[in-house]
């Protein structure tokens, strides 16, 4: 009879405790891996990442030059089941690619008007200095985009090798999963 008071006691208390866990990744904070050559010089390649859901649990707006994870999916709608299932602790059991996950920078929010001309990109009439970004941005002609309320608009600092908003358009801030506040390996932060 002692054993299952043990049993429960401990049970009870183990169970708690992984509770605890897991809402801490699911609303506060979770790791990514860095998949691929668009944030360099910045991020590097399979580089792990620290990142803050505060922004996305609260549905904040993120600032200028805010690194931030994005869910790439942005044809579909995005629900609190996706943010369960996306947490590390869930991901060990299911062991499903991350490949969705994109991690850029955010260049306009809600109501700026973007520009990209002469190989510079413009917010609101004003030429961006952006010492971040690895070499030039090619562009072949001038495109112009005006960032709607609850979206942002992102890049990758590697700008000639980046899959972001100017191929995909803003993303909604639900999509917005955190900011990146910290890395292993970090070297402009």
């Amino acid at each position: 009879m002692k054993i299952w008071q043990i049993i429960k006691k401990y049970g009870i208390s183990f169970l708690f405790c992984l509770f605890l866990v897991f809402s801490f990744n699911v609303f506060v904070f979770q790791t990514y891996i860095v998949q691929g050559h668009s944030m360099d010089p910045t991020l590097q390649d399979q580089e792990y990442i620290y990142t803050s859901k505060l922004g996305h649990t609260f549905s904040s707006l993120p600032q200028y030059n805010d690194i931030v994870v994005i869910d790439s999916r942005i044809e579909r709608k995005r629900t609190f089941l996706d943010d369960i299932q996306n947490n590390n602790f869930i991901q060990l059991f299911l062991r499903t690619p991350e490949d969705y996950i994109f991690v850029k920078r955010v260049i306009g929010k809600p109501g700026d008007t973007l520009e990209i001309k002469d190989n510079s990109i413009y917010r609101n009439g004003e030429k961006l200095n952006e010492s971040y970004i690895k070499e030039i941005m090619k562009t072949p002609f001038k495109q112009i985009w005006i960032v709607p309320q609850h979206y942002v608009f992102v890049m990758g600092d590697n700008r000639n090798n980046s899959k972001d908003s100017r191929v995909f358009g803003p993303i909604s801030l639900d999509h917005v999963l955190g900011k990146v506040i910290s890395g292993w390996g970090f070297n402009h932060y």
